[in-house]
């Protein structure tokens, strides 16, 4: 996945990020381009995506910011058709996320709120997977990294109650993400596929109070994303996992 240079190891490379225009997503798109990617970022508000961009670019960074309704098929689709060849990233980071109301209970949530949070955190990974994984197939090459939580855990706090939509939205997407790394063939297929965890991060979702940065929570996304998919001994590098802080945390 690396280039030759050591200093801008993704130079010539793509990396699009669904919530790309703020929080950790924002911070993954930072870091991917200091080392020399072309970052795609997709928010809901084109103002503020284009505005992200912009920032992004005065540091040096090559930055395209788009607006998409990622849990809307049609909106993802029109999304793909305006960004032409660079709807083929070779990086592609799913950090679009809402959380639940804190009332959600199961007997609480509202069908609009169970889609809601649904629509956003499983369906829009399912549409950036379809629209903008293929060209990795075909080249047999890529990083697909999903932003899950410690609340989608079946281990530890994943089913302790409350916050339905969001514990089962991230649940799900972790089967999503260990079920497409199976049919990558875990990394024999040039496509690396993985979940992390970002931990609790200073976030418009984490608060203010959080105790950990916004780069912080991206570190071990930029970390997936530049890997080399084999070891030095020819061997495939563990895929297909949950991750925090670099290491494999039970699903």
């Amino acid at each position: 996945m690396t280039s030759s240079d050591p200093l801008e190891p993704l130079a010539g490379r793509v990396a699009l990020i669904t919530g790309g225009s703020r929080g950790i997503g924002l911070e993954a798109a930072r870091g991917l381009g200091r080392l020399g990617a072309t970052v795609v970022l997709v928010g809901t508000d084109s103002v503020r995506a284009v505005a992200a961009a912009q920032m992004l670019e005065s540091e040096g960074i090559d930055a395209v910011g788009e607006s998409a309704d990622v849990s809307d098929s049609h909106s993802m689709e029109a999304l793909a058709a305006r960004l032409g060849p660079l709807a083929s990233p070779d990086i592609l980071v799913i950090s679009a996320g809402v959380m639940s109301e804190k009332i959600s209970k199961t007997l609480r949530t509202s069908t609009q709120e169970w889609d809601r949070v649904m629509g956003v955190n499983l369906d829009g990974a399912f549409h950036a997977l379809r629209l903008f994984v293929p060209g990795m197939t075909e080249r047999r090459d890529g990083r697909v990294i999903t932003v899950s939580a410690c609340l989608g855990r079946f281990s530890g706090p994943g089913t302790s109650g409350g916050l339905a939509p969001y514990r089962v939205s991230k649940a799900a997407l972790n089967a999503m993400t260990k079920n497409f790394a199976a049919e990558m063939m875990y990394g024999k297929r040039g496509v690396l596929v993985d979940a992390m965890c970002p931990n609790h991060c200073r976030t418009d979702m984490g608060g203010p109070d959080a105790p950990r940065s916004a780069a912080e929570g991206a570190e071990t996304i930029i970390w997936l994303a530049t890997r080399d998919a084999v070891t030095a001994e020819g061997a495939t590098v563990p895929t297909g996992l949950l991750w925090e802080d670099r290491q494999v945390v039970p699903w």
